[in-house]
């Protein structure tokens, strides 16, 4: 296969989240054999393994960087690299999001690690963190997480707020977790007058239901990112079904490359987010193609999204 430094068309495609880069938890496989143990996972250390990653990001072509609030320190540490590189920034789209905050104390152990709040009060009140952590403005500000219930597609105070926003230059959207994604994506896309016009959506071969709301944003020109595609490691050598390894034996590439190569496929996925946090793993991800498979046999690994979800909320924070 080409290498990713002479054929930069891939890592065009793919983008860097932080959410397994600025805190000491999250709920991927593998964290101690790639972070070491929660000891050695202090904030200068991840830190360093931030801009590390996000050094390897860039010269592998990658120019989409995700952050959050509830991130932990992620937009501060990209904050902190943004400095350092300034002449990187207009090369650059930086998308963060609020409405969760971080209240786990730099504890990989905390008995709670977020709290959600979509509220026109939670908006004022992390934006201008935003600002000061990244040191700019986002490109991409997302409502962090909407469901079918949240009160950011009916709060008449808190869409003006967001309309103000779009007025200032930045694209408004927001990202869906849970079964009933495609439902919030329907919503938002029929609302008068909508400040949206962009989503981050879980799609993977384990939960691809998400797809034609996915299509239909990408038709009304939003910008349309995708997020755990190795659905937080299932996708991975480490914890993949013997189905989902033995699809990818036969496409010739690892399960983590057909994950991958699976979204990229997508016309409608404008950016796929990698949750690298070594670059072994983000250079992994430039290697990934499109799976040479029918698409009826990788459907064929797909979950009832119900269960997909109840398993997701049942991982360990580590």
């Amino acid at each position: 296969m080409t290498d990713p430094a002479d054929d930069p068309g891939l890592a065009s495609r793919l983008g860097l989240g932080l959410a397994a880069l600025g805190r000491p938890a999250y709920i991927t496989a593998g964290r101690a054999d790639d972070l070491g143990p929660a000891a050695d996972r202090s904030v200068e250390a991840l830190r360093d393994r931030a801009h590390s990653l996000l050094d390897a990001a860039w010269f592998l072509g990658i120019r989409y960087l995700d952050a959050a609030r509830s991130y932990g320190r992620a937009e501060e540490f990209l904050g902190s690299w943004l400095a350092a590189h300034p002449g990187r920034r207009d090369e650059l789209t930086i998308g963060s999001k609020w409405g969760y905050e971080y209240v786990g104390g730099w504890r990989v152990d905390a008995p709670v690690h977020e709290r959600k709040e979509h509220s026109l009060r939670m908006l004022d009140r992390q934006w201008p963190e935003t600002l000061d952590a990244l040191g700019t403005a986002p490109d991409v500000y997302l409502v962090h997480s909407v469901t079918p219930d949240s009160p950011a597609l009916t709060d008449r105070a808190l869409l003006d707020r967001l309309r103000e926003l779009t007025g200032e230059g930045v694209r408004v959207g927001f990202s869906t977790s849970g079964p009933g994604q495609g439902e919030v994506i329907e919503r938002a896309l029929a609302l008068p007058d909508s400040p949206f016009s962009a989503v981050q959506s879980t799609w993977n071969l384990l939960e691809p239901s998400v797809a034609p709301a996915l299509e239909a944003a990408n038709d009304a020109r939003w910008l349309v990112v995708v997020k755990e595609v190795l659905a937080n490691g299932r996708l991975t050598a480490a914890e993949g079904t013997p189905a989902a390894l033995a699809l990818a034996e036969s496409d010739g590439q690892p399960l983590e490359g057909l994950a991958v190569g699976a979204a990229v496929a997508h016309p409608w996925a404008d950016v796929v987010l990698s949750g690298a946090v070594t670059r072994a793993q983000l250079r992994a991800g430039t290697r990934a193609r499109v799976p040479a498979l029918d698409a009826t046999l990788l459907a064929g690994i797909a979950e009832p999204a119900e269960e997909y979800w109840a398993a997701r909320s049942a991982r360990t924070w580590a």
